[in-house]
Parts: C-alpha cells; structure tokens; sequence
C-alpha cells in the first residue's frame, strides 16, 4: 500500500470514530460485537493472572470510551492500563468516563498511531485490541510494535471481525466493508503469520459469536 493511501486510511478511520465519540456508548454494536470481545479478554487475562499473580500492566490499543479499561480496574487485580486511540474525542470520552469512577486512579488515555506505540520497550505485561485491527493498513507492522513493546512473558491479545465463514464474509467483507470503506478484515491465517513473523509463541485462536463473528487471536512473548 503506498504511503498515500495508508494516510488517506487512517485520515478516514479517523474522522469517523471522532464523529462516533459521543454516541460510541450508545451503539448497537456495543451489545453484539465490542462488549462480547470484552468478555473475552477478560477470561483471558483471569487465566493469564492465575499463573503470574502480582501487579501487572495492560494497552488497550484502539481504547474507544475506555469500556474494558473501566472493567479491568473495576476487578480485584492489581492493573493498571493504558488506553490509546487514534482518535482524541474518543480518549477525552474514555477519560471522562474513568473520573467517573475508580477507574480514574489506574487508568489514563493518550491518542496515537498503533503502528509506532509511543512506549517504551518492554512496557507492558499485555496489550489487548479488539475490534480496530481492520482499520490498520499497515497490519504486519503494527503486530511488530506490539511485540516490542511487550516483557517477556507478556501476552497479546487481538480481536477482530472473523470473515472465514459465509456470515463473517457477508458482515464484515460486504456489510461493514461498504459502510466503513477502505478496511481489511484479515483471515485467522495471516493474523496467524502475522504473530509468527512478530516473534509470538503458542499462537491460538478463539471463535466467538455467531451472527457477528470475532476471532480471537493469542500469542505470547518469549
């Protein structure tokens, strides 16, 4: 993809979920999509804690109104997270949000772009993403900063549209593709290399709804 259409994707994604921020919460795809992926990282990270205990930290890449951060300092753990969004209406929403409640102390947003993180190597024990990754033009290299930005052990958490079925490919290739314009709903297959490439071990997969499908996609850093 040329260095053009990249920033024409991202300008696009951009001023859609500006314009989105303030009915964001209020979207039907919060009950079929964003908050289903939510529930599925937070089994995840429950599994992940069991075997590490102790404090941890959590990216939420692609944060929206901050809903998992709220989950996530809302549990008993001991986390702390960081949301980022390329958009700076959704991080204002988000942070509005978490001075609501005691999400406020453990959490803060930041707007960025998720192909060069503005963190630090070794950052984080997991960065979490649901639901955005199709917005990315430059997919490869986004799963690569994710790694780097990662500790040893760390996990990486990805959901998206999963399009390798008929109903996936009618939702996310045809509906949401028209809707949304230039995206990329990638198949579990090259989400898979794309973590291989990155360096990610004991790469899984989990299939979760059915007339909106999410693929769930787990690695671990070495």
């Amino acid at each position: 993809m040329s260095q053009a259409a990249t920033a024409d994707m991202k300008t696009l994604a951009k001023s859609e979920f500006e314009a989105w921020a303030g009915s964001y919460d209020h979207s039907l795809l919060n009950h079929f999509m964003f908050r289903p992926a939510h529930a599925c990282f937070m089994k995840e990270i429950a599994r992940w804690y069991a075997e590490r205990q102790g404090p941890f930290r959590v990216l939420d890449i692609g944060c929206g109104t901050g809903t998992l951060a709220a989950w996530l300092t809302a549990s008993p753990w001991p986390v702390s997270v960081v949301g980022m969004d390329y958009a700076e209406g959704m991080c204002q929403a988000a942070s509005t949000k978490a001075a609501r409640t005691n999400a406020g102390a453990r959490a803060r947003f930041t707007s960025g772009d998720s192909e060069h993180l503005p963190f630090a190597d070794a950052s984080f024990d997991i960065v979490a993403c649901s639901n955005s990754f199709h917005h990315y033009p430059r997919q490869q290299a986004v799963v690569n900063d994710m790694r780097r930005v990662l500790r040893p052990s760390g996990r990486l958490m990805l959901i998206d549209g999963f399009r390798d079925n008929i109903i996936g490919w009618v939702t996310f290739d045809v509906i949401i593709g028209r809707v949304e314009g230039e995206v990329y709903h990638a198949p579990w297959s090259v989400v898979r290399d794309y973590f291989a490439t990155a360096g990610f071990t004991g790469i899984r997969h989990r299939k979760i709804n059915f007339l909106f499908p999410l693929l769930a996609t787990i690695g671990d850093a070495a």
